[in-house]
């Protein structure tokens, strides 16, 4: 799951990252763009609601790409993106 949440009195978008607990085996980062794609610095942490998560702010009109990063080094895309490309998957804020 994907939410983008726009802020107009700062100018920037909040994108939260979010996936099924359950469905995650071990340790589980969302890399990208915004933290130059380094694994371990937004980790999805355990909600109560039963989803893990992680959230970033970014300046609004950035397109962001990004890719979530798994135990072992599993790539997998976001479905709710704007698009998915080679790269990862790609939103606009």
């Amino acid at each position: 799951m994907l939410k983008k949440s726009r802020s107009a009195k700062t100018a920037t978008c909040t994108l939260t990252f979010a996936l099924p607990t359950p469905s995650l085996d071990g340790p589980v980062s969302v890399v990208g763009t915004f933290n130059d794609w380094t694994p371990g610095v937004h980790v999805l942490r355990k909600r109560s609601n039963g989803m893990s998560s992680a959230a970033v702010t970014v300046p609004a009109g950035t397109t962001v790409t990004f890719r979530y990063l798994g135990d072992g080094g599993k790539w997998f895309d976001e479905v709710e993106a704007d698009r998915v490309t080679n790269e990862g998957s790609v939103v606009a804020v």
